[in-house]
This record gives structure tokens, C-alpha cells and sequence, in this order.
């Protein structure tokens, strides 16, 4: 019997993924011909690793699936505006959310009468990826550890102070609860956007910022900021130097911020599944796994049957650190 070179068989292979590739986007494209766009709401400010997400989705809807997609940013109430839009929004599927941990695993817990059921008030039509946060310092913070934040701030209790994106922002959240989790009293600084909170760090009036490592990877890499530690449970590939925060042995603390697209939950079953086939041609293509890995990220196909566990599981994590922390949107 006469067997196929390997070679031969890696290359079929992956001629056929191409080719299943093809016929899957030529499908969805098919499946809405209507030409109205969609669109993608952000609840947060325009900048943010939300926002950076979303652009990467609405270009390729727009270039590789031929259908139409803009970016909307509606901010309010750490990300409540936004997210509670979308839960309200007519069910047909060109209203969709760019949902993420914190509008809708952190929100929950933060806020006594949250105006939506992220389980009930949505249906998950695909996660897309997840990031790591980096504990970002001043350039002149005098050091480059955790434990030097850890010794300064033990030294001036008070007079060092955390940035964040607004108060009830996973910026917010995840600052506050490691700030309180290292024993440390330290001033919150809220400001509307991550982009606020990174001047104000540049020109010195603020000491550290735990933000999205895809939104601070610039200003890292051209040394205007300095990294402390990583939230992640493994070293992220763009920052191999720098700890994770459990590495240093200082505190346990882990996260990554994903992001996922989430649809009214009266959508139409077949509207669903319309979406849920743009997003899995998606998250399939090397082309925005690259995308995702450039900043910093990874992508995050989770299947249709664990999208909804994943979430309440989630929600369910960070309502206990929370309540352990006693965090506030105060």
C-alpha cells in the first residue's frame, strides 16, 4: 500500500481549512443582503482596549465579510450607558454590544440596581479574546518591581496614588482590590478614559495605572512608562521580562479582560446563528489571531454550548473578590 507524504497531506489539509473558510464567509455574506450596518456599541471611551477590539470586528465585518459595521461609543456610568443600550435595543441583530468582563462579570457585583441581566437581558453570539492587564508606573517611579510600589507606599501611607478609567471601570476594580490585596493605602484617581489617566502618568501627577496591556504596549515599548508585573496567570510573549503579579510572591491575584459580542436576548435564533457564523470565521482566520497577538492578546474561540457558564462563572468570581475587598463605585 502506498502512503501519502506528510508533506503532501500538511498541504491538503490546510488547502481544504482555506477553501471551508471561503465558503463559510461567502455564506454569511449571503445570509444579510440587505447592506445596513451594523453596529458595534463600546461602553466605554474611544482609546481603550475596548475600543481598539471593536475596530479590529467592525474592519473585518466590513473588508472580509463584506458586511457593514461601525463603531459607536456611548459612555456613561462605567460602562452602564453603553451596555444598557444595547439590552434594550431592537432584537434583529444590527445592535450588538462589544461586551467585556467589566460591563458584564464585574457590573453585577459593583451595582445595586443595575438597569440589565447580563445573563438574562443577552445571548452571547462569540467571544473573541483576552488580555492581559500590566501595572504600569511613571517613568520616574523610583523602581521597577512590585515590591518597590509595595515599600514606597508603606512608606507615605496616603501619598501615592492609582489611576483608573472611571470609577466602576475594571481599571477601577481590579486597582483597587490588588491596592487593598497588598495591604496598602493608596488615593484612587478616576478619569473618563484610559487615555486621560496615561497624560496625567506622563506628566507625573499620577503614580501607577493597572490598565490593558494592549492599550499601554506603546508607551512601554518606547520606555515613556515602565511595567511592574502582569495580571495573567502565565508571562505575556510582549513583556517576557516583566513577573506576573502572583509570580512575585507578594500577593494571589489573576485576570485577563476578555471581550466577547453579545446580542438582545430576544434576537431570532436564525439571526444568532447568521452572527455567530461572522464570528467564528473570525476567530478561526490566523489573520486575526495575529492581530490579537500583536497587541498582546490571545483569541478566544470558546464554543456555543460554554459561552454562557463561562459567564456565570465570571460573574460569580469576581462578586467574591469584590465583596472580599469591599470595592465600591464611590
Amino acid at each position: 500500500m502506498q502512503h501519502r507524504p506528510r508533506r503532501t497531506v500538511n498541504v491538503l489539509a490546510r488547502g481544504l481549512f482555506a477553501l471551508t473558510l471561503v465558503l463559510s464567509t461567502q455564506l454569511v455574506a449571503a445570509e444579510d443582503s440587505t447592506g445596513r450596518p451594523t453596529r458595534l456599541i463600546v461602553p466605554n471611551a474611544p482609546g481603550g482596549g475596548t475600543d481598539i477590539i471593536a475596530r479590529h470586528v467592525a474592519q473585518y465585518f466590513s473588508e472580509t465579510l463584506h458586511m457593514p459595521a461601525m463603531v459607536e461609543n456611548r459612555v456613561g456610568g462605567g460602562s452602564l450607558a453603553g451596555t444598557d443600550y444595547v439590552a434594550k435595543a431592537s432584537p434583529d441583530g444590527y445592535t450588538l454590544l462589544l461586551g467585556g468582563v467589566s460591563s458584564l462579570a464585574i457590573n453585577p457585583a459593583l451595582f445595586r440596581n443595575l438597569p440589565y441581566d447580563p445573563l438574562r437581558d443577552f445571548v452571547a453570539v462569540g467571544y473573541l479574546s483576552a488580555y492581559p492587564f500590566v501595572l504600569v508606573a511613571r517613568p520616574d517611579f523610583p523602581g521597577d518591581r512590585l515590591a518597590d510600589l509595595v515599600r514606597e507606599a508603606k512608606a507615605r501611607p496616603g501619598a501615592l496614588s492609582y489611576a483608573s478609567a472611571g470609577v466602576g471601570t475594571v481599571q477601577h476594580v481590579w486597582g483597587a482590590i490588588l491596592v487593598k490585596a497588598l495591604g496598602l493605602n493608596m488615593v484612587h484617581v478616576p478619569y473618563k478614559g484610559s487615555a486621560q489617566a496615561v497624560q496625567d502618568m506622563l506628566a507625573l501627577r499620577v503614580d501607577i495605572f493597572f490598565d490593558n496591556l494592549s492599550a499601554q504596549r506603546s508607551y512601554l515599548e518606547s520606555g515613556r512608562l515602565k511595567a511592574l508585573a502582569v495580571s495573567s496567570a502565565a508571562r505575556s510573549p510582549k513583556l517576557p521580562q516583566i513577573p506576573t503579579v502572583e509570580e512575585t510572591g507578594l500577593v494571589r491575584f489573576h485576570g485577563e479582560s476578555w471581550f466577547g459580542l453579545f446580542a438582545p436576548a430576544q434576537t431570532p435564533a436564525p439571526t444568532i446563528e447568521r452572527l455567530r457564523n461572522a464570528i467564528g470565521s473570525l476567530t478561526r482566520s490566523a489573520q486575526f489571531s495575529a492581530t490579537i497577538e500583536r497587541d498582546g492578546g490571545r483569541a478566544m474561540p470558546i464554543p456555543n454550548a460554554e459561552q454562557q457558564s463561562f459567564l456565570q462563572g465570571e460573574i460569580e468570581r469576581w462578586a467574591q473578590q469584590i465583596a472580599q475587598y469591599g470595592v465600591v463605585a464611590d
